[in-house]
C-alpha cells in the first residue's frame, strides 16, 4: 500500500507517514492523533444528470410565456447555445444544540423571563463559487442522490467548475445560518445569553448538473438555467412587456391615490367621532397602503424592462448577518435608492412611449 510522507504534525512539525485510505494517524514523535480528510480537505460527491438536451430545451421554450414578458418572445427568441455544466455546491450538516435566555412579552406593558432550548438536525447548501451569472445560489440535494465523485467522467460529459470559496469560510457561513435558524424558532424581546454547539459537523462538495441556455431577442442576450435533475427552470432573464409596465404604473397611481386621499378622509372622520386615543393609528393605515400601491406600480414600471425570474428555493440561504441587507435589497428593488425620483420617472415614461411606438410599427 502506498505511503505519503508530506504531512506535517501541527504539534511538533514532524513528518507523519500516512497510508492510503487512513482516516486517523498518529505522529511517531509526539503521539498526537490527527484526522485526515479527503481530497483537498473536503469529501466530494456528484449528482447524476437526469435531463437530456431536448427536455431542457422544452423547459426553456415554456419559460418564454408569461404576461410580464414581451408578447412576441416565444416567436422571436432564438436559442443560440445550450450546454451542460456541473457547478460545485457546499453541503453542510450538523446537529445543532443551543440555549437562549431572555424575556418575551407577557402583555402590552410587561415581559416575562423565558428559556429556549434548541436541538435540531440542520442542513445548509450554498454555491462554492460566484454564480451571479447563473443566479442559482443553492440546489435541493437529497442524500440518496449522492454518488462518488468521478472527475474524469464529469469532464468528459460537461463543463465542470471548481470551487473558489475556502473550506473555512463555507463552514463559518453554514454555522451562521444554523444560528439564524436557531434564533428563528423563538423571537425574544430581550436576549441575555445564548450559546450554540454544532455536533457531528460534516461539510462536502457536491457537483450538480445544470443546463445553461443562451438566447437572443432583438439583438439582446439573455440566459435561462434549467435543473439537470428535474427539468425545472431555476433562473432566467427575459425582456419585459411594455404594455404590462404601462398598465401597472397607471393602476398603481390611480388606486394608490384613491386609497391615500379617500382612505385618509374616512379615517379622519372616524377619528373625530371616536374618543379612543389609539384610534389615531387608523389614519396611518390608508397612507401606508396608498403609498405602497403607488410604489409597487412605479417599481413594476421602472424595473420591468427586464424580467428576472428566480425560484425562491435557489436564493442564497439567509444568515443572521444578512437579514438587514436582504431587507434593504427587497425594499429598493435590488439596487439604487428607495426614493422615487420624479425626473427619472418622467424620463423613463418618455422612453416607454418611444418603445411602445416602435412596437406598434413592428
Amino acid at each position: 500500500m502506498d505511503k505519503t510522507q508530506g504531512l506535517t504534525c501541527p504539534e511538533c512539525n514532524g513528518v507523519v507517514p500516512v497510508q492510503e485510505g487512513d482516516r486517523l494517524v498518529t505522529c511517531p514523535f509526539c503521539g498526537l492523533h490527527s484526522l485526515v480528510q479527503g481530497e483537498q480537505g473536503t469529501r466530494r460527491w456528484q449528482v447524476a444528470r437526469g435531463v437530456d438536451r431536448e427536455r431542457a430545451r422544452t423547459a426553456v421554450q415554456s419559460f418564454f410565456s408569461g404576461v410580464k414578458k414581451a408578447r412576441d418572445l416565444k416567436q422571436t427568441a432564438e436559442i443560440k447555445e445550450m450546454f451542460l455544466v456541473y457547478l460545485p455546491y457546499w453541503r453542510a450538516h450538523a446537529d445543532v444544540a443551543g440555549w437562549r435566555f431572555g424575556r418575551v412579552k407577557k402583555d402590552k406593558d410587561s415581559t416575562k423571563p423565558v428559556e429556549v432550548e434548541v436541538f435540531e438536525e440542520m442542513h445548509w447548501n450554498d454555491a462554492a463559487l460566484d454564480v451571479s451569472e447563473y443566479g442559482v445560489h443553492q440546489v435541493a440535494i437529497a442524500k440518496n442522490q449522492l454518488q462518488p465523485y468521478d472527475k474524469a467522467a464529469l469532464h468528459a460529459e460537461a463543463l465542470v467548475f471548481e470551487p473558489t470559496e475556502s473550506h473555512t469560510d463555507a463552514l463559518a457561513e453554514a454555522r451562521d445560518h444554523f444560528i439564524y435558524r436557531g434564533r428563528s424558532q423563538k423571537s425574544l424581546h430581550t436576549t441575555y445569553f445564548e450559546k450554540f454547539h454544532f455536533l457531528h459537523e460534516r461539510l462536502a462538495i457536491v457537483y450538480y448538473p445544470l443546463w445553461i441556455a443562451r438566447y437572443d431577442y432583438r439583438q439582446r442576450h439573455y440566459v435561462v438555467v434549467v435543473d439537470g435533475v428535474t427539468a425545472e427552470v431555476l433562473y432566467g432573464k427575459a425582456p419585459g412587456n411594455i404594455f404590462y409596465r404601462a398598465a401597472a404604473l397607471v393602476a398603481g397611481l390611480a388606486i394608490g391615490d384613491f386609497v391615500l386621499v379617500n382612505g385618509t378622509i374616512l379615517a379622519a372622520a372616524a377619528l373625530s367621532n371616536s374618543s379612543d386615543d389609539d384610534g389615531a393609528l387608523l389614519i396611518l393605515l390608508p397612507i401606508i397602503v396608498g403609498l405602497g400601491l403607488i410604489w409597487a406600480g412605479y417599481r413594476a414600471f421602472r424595473y420591468g424592462e427586464e424580467v428576472e425570474q428566480v425560484e425562491g428555493k435557489v436564493k442564497k440561504a439567509i444568515t443572521s448577518k444578512g437579514i438587514a441587507g436582504n431587507w434593504l435589497q427587497t425594499f429598493t428593488g435590488g439596487g439604487g435608492s428607495g426614493n422615487i425620483d420624479m425626473n427619472d420617472l418622467m424620463k423613463t415614461g418618455m422612453n416607454l412611449l418611444e418603445e411602445m411606438s416602435k412596437q406598434r410599427k413592428t
